[in-house]
């Protein structure tokens, strides 16, 4: 069985190899390839966890190593997986919601000239998010780590001849990096206080560390969750992030690339819990970003903007439980899963209301598409009943989950941290009642087809529909073909009973507490009480969205909006503010040390230089090849030691 996890990350790999080296001979069967081996990828980590399910609860783990990869000295890296409870939940998560996301992408990118070469990035991001999560140490998890955000610069800049998308996927890239600077700094401190990188030794001797020790290795974890997981205060990259194409929002948002994040800390906790320092740090973060993204979202008229505010607010509820150590290691994952089936539902069936809406992304352009889309109305809606928590749906549970942790944690960072979640609970309602509305009810709010006068978000080249609609005709809405409907219809069932399940006699948290572990915590307040509070809020939620916007018609042109409305839309100006501290900041810096080097520096060594020129100038005279002179100089030296002798001689 052992074996069988190399070939988990294999498959895909190989998968990117030959659609990316294979050439246009592929291009025709490009696409079912790179789903196939994404498919085979999932059908190896079934086959991994039916046979850990036949293992007793603490004889799960797999550990297997590869080949010895950087043996020098004292100094040695392996190539080693390790399969344990968590990790083979990512393996199924990463797997069963990638290869939908591949059958779904068959038909969206239907019309694309380069899809072979998409297909190619696609698999290569599995490859890369699996080994991130089956990795035996720090240092190879770094690997999968790099090859996720290369991953994601290639398929957010995949529609690259579009600057938009292009100067995208640079930003991801560089905010990435200095997520990844973290990491790799982390892992520095590691081998110098462990001697090692691997996970059994480093997490645990964690407590034999110092505090201060493990505090800086945590800050730099943090540092790198941050980035990848798109938390404050790295997070301006996500929203950006969707201008690539559909299938790429749902994957990165649901099922690889913000999850490393939540991945990184929930494995690192040893680290955390030696440190409190850094797991108040984790905590805090969590909590300013499900408000962030959930504020940000509510302000958004772009459709996938949207979802990407609200993937951004439900990463900070699965931060803030990972922070809370053991009471909320096990209901952040917990909601990981769950979020990661009703959020790519979400995207995907955002991409198939574009899809049939001549790529329109702006919410205050559809209105009433219920009537044409069924499915994908009744796939989206399940999706909306489960993020929000609606009772019985996958969110009510997990969500629930970690309101009660954060409780639970005591005192008075009990009452906050819950507040904070129950406020983040109500916005939530709130923003994604308001998508429901502006997209599937409510008056036709059709602008045309895109024209040269008004181009479309993706451009007309890169049509994904069966291309009937002509520039300045009206949209037709039309279901998706089967390709894009049967993925959503088989997350929209993950979305309805993966939470129920979960919770049933405790199963999710059986199967994690021995990897984890877990602690009850003292909440000061029930858990029914927490539930009641929890539909409070929801109920508020919907009606203020109902009352906005479901009682009154929608303007196409949105309103000025309050303060806080305009800075919403405007990321809570978090780019202005980047732009100020960072962009400026870096310019001012750079000419202060600009400055430094041209008056101290070149100053010291060309004072120095002229110096020496002027010296060498004066003494040059002495050497003029006159006689007399020399002869001058001779006599004056000789006058000027006699006349030394006779003055030593009188003292």
């Amino acid at each position: 069985m052992e074996n069988l996890i190399g070939l988990l990350v294999l498959a895909p790999l190989l998968g990117a190899g030959i659609l990316l080296c294979g050439g246009r001979a592929l291009d025709r069967v490009g696409h079912w390839l790179g789903t196939l081996l994404a498919a085979v990828s999932f059908a190896l980590g079934a086959v991994l966890f039916a046979d850990m399910l036949g293992r007793d609860a603490e004889d799960r783990a797999l550990d297997v190593t590869v080949f010895q990869w950087v043996p020098v000295g004292g100094f040695r890296a392996d190539v080693g997986f390790h399969l344990d409870q968590l990790s083979m939940t990512f393996v199924l998560l990463i797997t069963g919601v990638g290869t939908l996301i591949h059958l779904y992408s068959v038909g969206y990118m239907e019309h694309d000239e380069r899809r072979r070469r998409f297909f190619g990035y696609l698999n290569l991001f599995l490859a890369a998010m699996l080994l991130l999560v089956v990795a035996d140490n720090y240092l190879l998890l770094y690997v999968g780590w790099e090859g996720v955000g290369l991953a994601s610069y290639l398929l957010i800049g995949f529609w690259q001849h579009k600057p938009s998308a292009a100067t995208a996927a640079k930003k991801a890239f560089l905010v990435n990096r200095v997520g990844d600077v973290g990491l790799s700094i982390a892992i520095m401190l590691m081998f110098t206080t462990f001697g090692t990188f691997a996970f059994d030794p480093v997490l645990g001797d964690a407590d034999r560390a110092g505090e201060g020790k493990l505090t800086a290795i945590g800050l730099m974890l943090l540092l790198a969750a941050c980035g990848k997981s798109a938390q404050v205060p790295l997070q301006s990259w996500l929203g950006d992030a969707m201008e690539g194409p559909t299938p790429v929002s749902a994957l990165i948002h649901a099922a690889t690339m913000v999850t490393a994040g939540v991945y990184l800390i929930t494995r690192s906790g040893a680290i955390f819990e030696g440190a409190p320092d850094a797991q108040l740090a984790v905590v805090t973060v969590g909590a300013v970003t499900l408000l962030f993204g959930a504020i940000v979202g509510c302000a958004k008229d772009d459709i996938k903007k949207a979802l990407a505010g609200s993937t951004m607010s439900q990463i900070g509820y699965m931060v803030l439980a990972a922070g809370l150590g053991p009471i909320g290691y096990v209901f952040a994952i917990m909601h990981l899963v769950t979020h990661g089936f009703f959020k790519a539902g979400l995207f995907l069936g955002a991409g198939s209301v574009m899809h049939g809406m001549n790529d329109e992304v702006d919410m205050r352009r559809y209105g009433g598409l219920w009537r044409y889309m069924p499915v994908t109305f009744v796939t989206f809606g399940l999706g909306y009943l489960a993020i929000i928590g609606f009772p019985g749906l996958s969110g009510f549970f997990s969500k629930d989950k970690i309101i009660e942790a954060a409780f639970a944690k005591g005192g008075t960072e009990g009452w906050i941290l819950g507040g904070t979640a129950l406020l983040g609970a109500a916005i939530t309602a709130y923003y994604m009642t308001r998508v429901m509305i502006m997209t599937f009810f409510g008056e036709k709010r059709w602008a045309p087809a895109p024209s040269p006068d008004r181009p479309s978000a993706e451009p007309a080249a890169e049509k994904h529909g069966d291309g009937t609609h002509g520039a300045g005709e009206l949209p037709h809405p039309h279901e998706s073909p089967k390709s894009m409907t049967i993925p959503m219809i088989l997350l929209a069932v993950g979305s309805v009973f993966a939470g129920g399940l979960f919770t049933l006699n405790d199963t999710f948290l059986k199967w994690l507490e021995p990897v984890t572990g877990h602690e009850e915590g003292d909440s000061p307040v029930s858990a029914l009480t927490v539930t009641g509070a929890t539909m409070a809020v929801l109920v508020v939620g919907v009606a203020l969205a109902w009352a906005q916007y479901g009682r009154k018609p929608v303007p196409v042109t949105p309103p000025r909006g309050s303060l806080l409305t305009r800075a919403a839309r405007r990321d809570l100006l978090q780019d202005d503010f980047n732009h100020i501290v960072l962009v400026r900041g870096g310019e001012q810096l750079t000419r202060g040390l600009e400055a430094i080097d041209r008056t101290v520096v070149d100053g010291a060594v060309n004072g120095t230089a002229v110096t020496v020129g002027g010296l060498s100038g004066r003494m040059r005279r002495l050497q003029n090849g006159y006689a007399r002179s020399y002869a001058v100089s001779m006599f004056g030296g000789a006058a000027v030691l006699i006349a030394a002798t006779l003055l030593m001689r009188a003292v």
